[in-house]
């Protein structure tokens, strides 16, 4: 009896002392949860949370039967936070200026956003070969074939564009090129059969033949900024830029406005054939798989959607214009071109808020400072991104001939479709093209039903559903953006 109290006295006493920890003895095996943190010190000192480090053990391939049986750990997450709580916070600073895929100059930038705008001056130059009866409902001639044909060619070489950019990170330039061989043509037929097909009526067949030369245009443009060929596409549209303020001021026939146009559009696929002849070349020995294991073409689809979103709202807000009462009835519209120049900042700024966030990552000690500095590098980009849309657009309104006052609605609609398409592009940046295509596609869809049942205001329609889609990207990329593994490169 008395041996039994002495032990249950003696239990009692060890259990209210605390555990006293001993060294390891120096015949036992060494801990395999010491070994991968000595291998994995640098990574676990430099994350903010542990389901970096979690990323990191789950893309290693250990998977949670390996984690139990080797470390002894129920999963990826407990062994993550095992390792966190083990390795002090370290954030070294780089050596030397920032380099790699999230730094590119602004030069290269505004290249683009040029040679994405300075395609409407065809509008402008082939405004006489649109003439016609106005179409439903108050459109000018030749607007239903010109807009089928242009969204479609969006939703088409979105898609093909990313699948080309996958061949591209996969590191295979030949099959990025012969996807680019083989699907630009076939987005140009396309484009070109949907036109015809949306042509109601005899007054509507040269908006059928302009977006026709406008989907091989697509086509080719497609092939030259996948493969970084911008310069060349620029030299391409010399013929339309010089040929438009002749056309303004001097009244050009007919004919010589075509001869322009062809031109610039011979130009753009003779461009983008002589750079795809590389592609038609037999591959060399190790050249790539040209084919074998590549991407999947469902991952495609998402950016076809993005497309098709993007593209819709732009030109809803182009139409919105026209309707109001603006210059130019083929013409694309002050606001439509400061949307389309705005896309080189835009562009640049994506970068930009990569390097910022990356730079917080750095600096930030805590999940809830890096979601802090997160969203101010974000509200700074699109603070930025705003500004120059706006300076894009007043500029517009001020040269462009008899266009309508930028105030009111027209400058709240423009401010939220900048936000929208600023927002979508970030969200596509980072992973998530389907949400972010999801969201502008309804967007467009809804402007669609508002123009075809006439609906209110075609401005205050426009603001509220860009509104409205503003609000969930927003609120999509603050969460997305937040967590500190969405921004591992």
């Amino acid at each position: 009896m008395s041996g039994s109290l002495w032990l249950k006295e003696e239990s009692a006493g060890l259990d209210a002392l605390p555990a006293v920890p001993r060294p390891r003895p120096s015949w036992a095996a060494p801990d395999p949860v010491d070994e991968l943190t000595g291998r994995l010190e640098e990574v676990i000192a430099a994350a903010v949370h542990p389901d970096e480090i979690a990323a990191v053990l789950e893309s290693d391939g250990l998977t949670d039967d390996h984690i139990r049986l080797t470390y002894g750990r129920d999963s990826s997450f407990e062994l993550a936070e095992d390792l966190y709580a083990r390795v002090e916070r370290t954030f070294p600073e780089p050596d030397g200026p920032p380099t790699g895929l999230w730094h590119t100059g602004l030069g290269d930038c505004l290249l683009r956003g040029l040679v994405f705008a300075l395609p409407g001056l065809a509008y402008v130059l082939g405004a006489p070969l649109l003439a016609g009866p106005t179409g439903p409902p108050g459109l000018p001639p030749g607007t239903v074939p010109l807009l089928a044909g242009a969204v479609t060619g969006w939703v088409w070489n979105q898609a093909l564009s990313h699948r080309a950019y996958s061949w591209l990170g996969l590191g295979d330039r030949r099959a990025a090129a012969l996807s680019l061989l083989r699907g630009a043509p076939a987005g140009a037929l396309l484009g070109a059969l949907v036109a015809f097909a949306a042509a109601a009526g005899p007054g509507e067949w040269g908006g059928a033949l302009f977006a026709a030369g406008q989907a091989v245009y697509l086509a080719a443009a497609t092939v030259l900024l996948v493969l970084h060929r911008e310069r060349a596409l620029l030299c391409a549209l010399a013929p339309l830029v010089a040929g438009t303020p002749a056309a303004a001021l001097l009244g050009l026939p007919g004919a010589a406005r075509v001869v322009l146009l062809g031109t610039s559009l011979a130009l753009a696929v003779a461009l983008a054939g002589r750079a795809l002849l590389p592609a038609t070349a037999p591959p060399a020995p190790g050249d790539g798989a040209s084919g074998a294991g590549g991407p999947r073409f469902a991952a495609s689809l998402p950016y076809g959607l993005f497309g098709l979103g993007t593209g819709g709202l732009v030109l809803y807000a182009a139409i919105g214009e026209v309707l109001a009462g603006g210059a130019g009835a083929a013409a694309a519209g002050p606001t439509a071109v400061a949307l389309t120049l705005s896309m080189g900042p835009a562009e640049w700024l994506l970068y930009r808020f990569r390097a910022e966030s990356l730079a917080g990552l750095r600096a930030s000690t805590s999940p809830g400072a890096f979601r802090r500095a997160s969203a101010g590098a974000l509200a700074l980009c699109l603070s930025v991104y705003l500004a120059v849309l706006l300076a894009l657009a007043v500029t517009g309104t001020l040269l462009w001939p008899g266009a309508p006052d930028l105030g009111g609605t027209r400058l709240v609609a423009l401010l939220l479709i900048g936000t929208v398409l600023w927002s979508a592009l970030l969200l596509q940046a980072f992973g998530a093209a389907l949400a972010a295509g999801l969201v502008c596609g309804a967007a467009a869809g809804a402007q669609t039903v508002a123009l075809a049942t006439g609906t209110g205001d075609p401005a205050t329609a426009g603001a509220v559903v860009a509104g409205t889609a503003a609000v969930v990207l927003t609120a999509l990329g603050a969460v997305l953006l937040g967590r500190a593994t969405a921004h591992r490169v």
